[in-house]
């Protein structure tokens, strides 16, 4: 058997040839991994599965506590991985190409009102470098809708400023699959990353140099580039922006949890019960298919249906 051995070739096709993002490989990776210890645990060969005995450790994975869309994945990523082997010659037929993925139901995003925005942009402290650096977060997540991966990767040279005309300032920001878009950023935002900028981000860097926007005081001195060990990694991670975010909800008094992508999901929905155009949200999102943008609408309708018999007298 050669389980690990196709496993690495199909990881290195995604890295080389596709171009995939480092979060995206980490999850194909790490679904490989379950996958092949499954197969070295049965003694079976990748190349002799059977639609039958994929099916039986699907199963076994739901029956292991896994979600419908974590199972969902697996299946995306194995016929991807069959694929491969198939096209590369190493395969004659792909075992799971009927196979379908279990269904998922359309998850609605839990939202902030609008005076639970403002309290949460309120509560960091503003007197320390931490707070400055976890106020312009949230006022950049909140003003522009950036996934949490898309914030911990920006770049000085992503930040577009025009002093002249502040409304004209933009992040030029790498969304999912490579792809640019420019995303306006509210000049109080702006103002906001600006002060991080001059009081927050010197002190937390230290003796540290990197171009990456947003730092923490720990970490090892960098080259300028940000290069650590040849990958350019950010110096805050997903989780860390994860637990500020879910912190300072506290101390603002907020009692559902809060998530990065409460924040993403708050920026589409409130641009859009203020009338902005889907399209224009979903280009602002950074989403391929707008089916994907329209999640929002049915969260914006519930929302003013609720408003509605709240505050209709005869409602």
């Amino acid at each position: 058997m050669d389980n690990d051995a196709l496993a690495e070739s199909f990881l290195l096709h995604l890295s080389t040839e596709r171009r995939l993002s480092p979060n995206t490989l980490e999850s194909y990776g790490a679904d490989l991994r379950r996958f092949v210890d499954f197969l070295e645990e049965k003694g079976i060969d990748a190349r002799a599965f059977s639609r039958s005995g994929f099916l039986a450790y699907l199963t076994g994975l739901r029956e292991g506590g896994l979600s419908a869309r974590s199972s969902a994945r697996h299946v995306s990523t194995l016929r991807s991985f069959y694929r491969f082997l198939v096209r590369e010659g190493r395969m004659d037929e792909d075992p799971i190409s009927e196979v379908r993925a279990p269904r998922i139901g359309r998850p609605l995003p839990k939202l902030l009102t609008f005076s639970e925005v403002e309290r949460l942009l309120a509560a960091p402290d503003g007197a320390r470098a931490e707070g400055r650096r976890d106020r312009a977060i949230l006022y950049l997540m909140y003003a522009t809708g950036l996934r949490v991966s898309e914030v911990v990767s920006l770049r000085l040279e992503n930040l577009v400023e025009n002093r002249d005309d502040p409304e004209s300032s933009f992040l030029r920001v790498i969304g999912k699959g490579n792809k640019e878009r420019m995303v306006p950023v509210a000049p109080v935002a702006f103002d906001v990353l600006r002060e991080y900028l001059r009081n927050g981000r010197p002190e937390l860097l230290g003796n540290r140099s990197s171009n990456h926007l947003f730092a923490t005081r720990r970490g090892r001195n960098l080259p300028p580039s940000g290069r650590r060990g040849g990958r350019d990694r950010p110096l805050i991670t997903r989780q860390t922006v994860w637990n500020r975010i879910g912190f300072w909800a506290r101390e603002a008094g907020i009692s559902h949890r809060i998530s990065p992508h409460a924040l993403r999901h708050s920026f589409a929905s409130h641009l859009l019960e203020r009338g902005a155009d889907l399209r224009v949200v979903q280009v602002l999102l950074g989403h391929a298919d707008i089916a994907t943008t329209q999640i929002y609408t049915h969260v914006t309708s519930e929302r003013l249906r609720d408003i509605h018999r709240k505050h209709h007298p005869r409602g």
